[in-house]
Formats: structure tokens, C-alpha cells, sequence
């Protein structure tokens, strides 16, 4: 399918050829697929084990509600991009030079932080498979860097073929783990049921678990692979929604999966792994005392595929996003509410430069303890952007800046006013748990 995004009256910009169809279906997903591969990384998988192994299935009700409020989030930033013409962050300038300045100082720490974040992770599943043959650190430059190769010299159109193979792998694995754990069903549907677990902090981890399932920028990004796919107006909003809806499906897969697996291997056992990345290996550990290396192996490739996806995801959105972030700063480049073609702004300088600030400065924390000080602005501004984005769309999506069609209506309203309250108070409670007095 094309992926030619230009608006008609952009000058040296063909048209888009893609005439929308009549109704969805199947075969023209493709965004959904990106963005649900990319939100779920390997940090919310261990979250979820983590749920599932402390509360066994009483908080499956948190990770279905989780994906439902991401739908609403994504949904918003697609139905934008679609209704208007512009892109999220035009939306954003319009609202104030504030939303800059936020943006400008988040995607600089995030992406630095993220960076050898998303290599490492990717490293993780490698140097276990291949022990012998490099360290952590060099498998997580060798990541980074074929990350940056892949995208620097790929169109969107062959980065969401890769993304859904990668999907695949993803999906096999974690549904092929959790019918091998054999879960208990009824416990599984009692677990529907929106119960709060007796222990302490029980609020804050329901909270954290359904905020944690898929994603953050990227959730802002998938306007972005809309338009690169080729979907430029209100004609494709059928195909938008359904598209939206396969990828937190997909999502919901994915942790539900996860879950089962946290529930009877390890809850059962009264087995308890580590937070973060380090606490799949100690899965695949676990997996092979109990079925075996090859289960473990098969885990593992499942580990790096969703590390993988994540890394190339960003790469690529988040780079899309700060190549048109670039372009509204430069007065005369590109007319207020006209699109740009998806092949023009992935060969822009922004975008490459933003790869590259995502890929080498990163290395620099894989060689040394992390910075102290930026770990903590990291960890603040990722917890405010997602107050950030379901705040600035309820405003965006019920303003004359949106066709009167197009607004949001009753349910629209009340999924991001929730999404909202519920990443305010965790953005509050992660603002909190900063260790501020070693900051100064």
C-alpha cells in the first residue's frame, strides 16, 4: 500500500493514491500492529508477571481496563491527525508556546535515557542465548545500532512488514507459554471482576498495572504511522478505529498472557522475580528448571522480539514526531495544517538527527552508572506525559480546531478524563517517590 501521505495542495507532493475502502477489514491493519508491538516492551511484561505472581488473577480486570483507556487515548490521536489534516503537534503549538517547551525539554531526556534503556533490554535475551560471544554492553550497541541502520535506510512500508513478523513471534510465544502453564479458567474469569487485592498499596499497584499496558509516546505516534500509511482523511476513520481496536487486542494478548504465566508458575510457587528487564531472565530461568531449555529458548526469542519492537518503534515514531516538532519551529518550511509525505519527513534531517541522538549518546550510559540527577527528571517527565497528552486531546478534540463531527462525544469524553485522573495521580505518586534530597 502506498505510503505517500502529502495533502493535495502541498507543492511537489503527489497526492495520495490510496482510495479509502468501504468498509475495514483485516487486511488493511497495519499502524495498530506498530503501535501495539511498540507499547508493549519487555518493563511492561515483568510488570505484569509481577501482578500476576503477587495477586495471582485478581487484578486481570486492571490489564483489560488498562487496554481500554489506551484504546481511547490512541483513537484520539488517530481521529485528530484524520479529522483536521494536522498533525499532533501542530495541535499542540496551537495551544500554547508551553506545550514547546515541554515537548522540546521530554524528548531530549527521554530519548537520551530511553536510548540505552531500549539497548540494553534488547541485549538482555542475546547475551543469554549467546553467552560466549560478547558482553551485555556490546550486544546493546550492536541493538542500537542496527536499530539505526534498519530505519535510516527503511520506508514505513517495510518497517510495519518487519514489525509484524516480529509481532507474530511475540504473540505465538506468549500465548504458547500461557496455555503451557495450564491455567486455572474460573480462577481466570472471577478475576473479571474489579476486586481490589487486601495488601498494602493495593490502589497504587491496580493503578500502575492498568497505566503500565501499552505504551506512552507511542501512543502520540500512532497519528503519525496513520498518515504513513497512506490514511490522510475523515474517509479512513472506519479503517482507523478498527485498526486501533485489533492493536489492544493484540495488547490485551499479550499481558493477559503474561499474567496467566505470573499467576501459576510463580504465584503458586510463591516464587518472586525481580522488577525490570532482569526479571525475564530470571523467568527463562525458572521456565528451563521447569520444561525444559527449549522452553526457555523459545521464551527468550519471544523476550527479544518484544525488546526489539519497542527499540525500532521508537526509532521510528518518536523520530517521525520530532522531525515535524522541527519543522514547526522553522518558519516558511511547512504550511500550518498541511501534511508531509512520510518518505520526505523519514529522509529529513530532523529525523535522522533524532536517530542518531537516540542511538550513540546512549552508549555513554551503557559504560558507566547512569547519571544520577537525569535519571530523576527522566523518570518525572515520563510520568507527566501521559497526564500531559490525555489533558491536551480532551481540550484539542473539543474545540473549534476539530470539525463539529469529529469532536468527541459523551463515552470519548469520560475514557480520556479518566485517563487523565488516573496518570495524574500516578504522575503525583512517581513525583513522590523521587528520592529529592540526594537530588540537591
Amino acid at each position: 500500500m502506498a505510503d505517500t501521505t502529502g495533502h493535495p495542495t502541498e507543492p511537489g507532493v503527489a497526492p495520495a493514491t490510496n482510495p479509502p475502502p468501504r468498509r475495514a477489514s483485516w487486511r488493511h491493519i497495519g499502524p495498530g500492529v506498530v503501535v501495539a508491538a511498540t507499547g508493549v516492551g519487555a518493563g511492561d511484561l515483568v510488570a505484569t508477571l509481577i501482578a500476576g505472581s503477587s495477586f495471582g488473577y485478581t487484578l486481570l480486570w486492571a490489564a483489560v481496563v488498562g487496554c481500554l483507556v489506551k484504546i481511547s487515548l490512541a483513537e484520539a490521536a488517530g481521529r485528530w491527525h484524520l479529522s483536521t489534516g494536522r498533525t499532533l503537534f501542530d495541535g499542540w503549538s496551537s495551544l500554547g508556546r508551553w506545550t514547546t517547551w515541554f515537548f522540546a525539554v521530554y524528548v531530549v531526556v527521554w530519548g537520551f535515557v530511553y536510548g540505552a534503556a531500549a539497548m540494553s533490554s534488547s541485549a538482555l535475551p542475546l547475551q543469554a542465548m549467546f553467552p560466549d560471544v560478547m558482553d551485555l554492553k556490546w550486544w546493546a550497541v550492536a541493538c542500537g545500532l542496527s536499530g539505526l541502520v534498519f530505519v535510516w535506510f527503511n520506508r514505513y512500508a517495510v518497517f510495519e512488514k518487519v514489525m509484524t513478523v516480529l509481532v507474530g513471534v511475540m504473540f505465538v510465544v506468549t500465548v504458547y507459554l500461557a496455555v503451557r502453564v495450564t491455567p486455572h479458567l474460573p480462577e481466570a474469569l472471577a478475576g473479571l471482576l474489579p476486586v481490589l487485592p487486601d495488601e498494602k498499596d493495593s490502589v497504587l499497584n491496580t493503578l500502575g498495572l492498568i497505566g503500565g499496558v501499552g505504551g506512552t509516546i507511542t501512543l502520540a505516534a500512532y497519528g503519525y504511522w496513520v498518515n504513513a500509511k497512506g490514511w490522510t482523511d475523515t474517509g479512513w476513520m472506519k479503517v482507523m478505529r478498527f485498526d486501533n481496536r485489533v492493536a489492544y487486542a493484540t495488547t490485551g494478548v499479550f499481558v493477559i498472557a503474561m499474567l496467566f504465566v505470573g499467576a501459576e508458575l510463580l504465584h503458586s510457587a510463591n516464587v518472586a522475580i525481580a522488577s525490570g528487564d532482569k526479571g525475564l531472565i530470571q523467568l527463562g530461568d525458572i521456565l528451563e528448571a521447569e520444561y525444559g531449555s527449549a522452553t526457555a529458548t523459545f521464551f527468550l526469542i519471544g523476550f527479544f522480539a518484544t525488546s526489539y519492537t519497542s527499540l525500532i518503534g521508537v526509532w521510528h515514531g518518536v523520530s517521525l514526531m520530532f522531525a515535524d516538532f522541527v519543522a514547526r519551529l522553522r518558519p516558511g518550511t511547512e504550511a500550518r495544517g498541511e501534511a508531509v509525505a512520510s518518505g520526505a519527513r523519514e529522509r529529513s534531517w530532523p529525523f535522522r538527527a533524532y536517530l542518531l541522538w537516540l542511538t550513540f549518546p546512549p552508549v555513554v550510559l551503557l559504560f558507566q552508572n547512569q547519571p544520577f540527577r537525569l535519571i530523576i527528571v527522566y523518570g518525572v517527565l515520563g510520568a507527566a506525559f501521559l497526564p500531559f497528552l490525555a489533558g491536551t486531546l480532551l481540550w484539542l478534540l473539543n474545540s473549534a480546531r476539530t470539525p463539529r463531527e469529529w469532536r468527541n462525544g459523551p463515552l470519548s469524553n469520560a475514557m480520556l478524563a479518566l485517563a487523565g485522573l488516573l496518570f495524574l495521580v500516578l504522575c503525583v505518586q512517581q513525583i513522590r517517590d523521587q528520592p529529592w534530597s540526594d537530588f540537591f
